[in-house]
């Protein structure tokens, strides 16, 4: 059980590393909104969830999923920091942050939005947890799924705490109209590029 335990941590921290940045942004905006915290949260585990399902089920043979499919993905980060970057450039600070806000809610409610940046950051999960559980015993699969779970109220909890720092959320918030755009667009072309994506694009033409 200690080797399920250990494997099941290493795995966890392997395939979240990259939600660090992108989650302590998001806290970092949203932290004057009362739902803010409760949408980002019920997000990135409705996400993971949907990683999970995706990954059990392909798993045990009952689904495929091209991982370049995944990478499009991509184009949901790519397109709130494109519209961070583009609108309203001559507004004020305070419109500022609504115009983030509003970027970022794409999908008539912010929890959703994450879910699907979460899912889109989550390529590299799938060519991980897809082979790690076909090697699970029902007991070891249930110890390892609990572990996870546990694992990402840590990850939001760090992250909401690194972005309520006054330095980081001072920095995030002087500089949002650079960092914001900057990340997601970021992590919008690396989800592409790490799921072959790009090239199977432009093998389309």
């Amino acid at each position: 059980m200690a080797t399920t335990v250990l494997s099941a941590i290493a795995a966890y921290i392997a395939t979240s590393i990259d939600y660090i940045v992108i989650l302590i942004v998001l806290f970092s905006q949203f932290k004057k909104k009362k739902a803010g915290t409760r949408n980002i949260v019920l997000g990135q585990y409705m996400g993971f969830t949907l990683l999970i399902v995706i990954s059990l089920l392909a798993a045990f043979g009952l689904a495929y999923v091209p991982q370049k499919w995944i990478g499009l993905l991509g184009l949901v980060p790519i397109f709130i920091g494109l519209k961070v970057l583009f609108e309203h450039e001559e507004e004020g600070d305070e419109d500022e942050d609504e115009e983030i806000i509003e970027s970022t809610n794409r999908f008539s409610k912010l929890f959703l939005s994450v879910a699907f940046i979460s899912i889109a950051a989550g390529g590299d999960n799938l060519g991980v947890y897809i082979p790690y559980f076909t090697t699970l015993s029902t007991l070891e699969l249930v110890t390892t799924l609990t572990i996870f779970y546990v694992l990402s109220a840590v990850l939001l909890y760090f992250c909401s705490r690194l972005s309520a720092i006054k330095g980081v959320s001072e920095t995030v918030e002087k500089y949002e109209k650079i960092i914001v755009p900057i990340v997601f667009v970021a992590l919008g072309i690396m989800i592409m590029v790490e799921n072959e994506t790009v090239n199977w694009l432009l093998g389309l033409f």
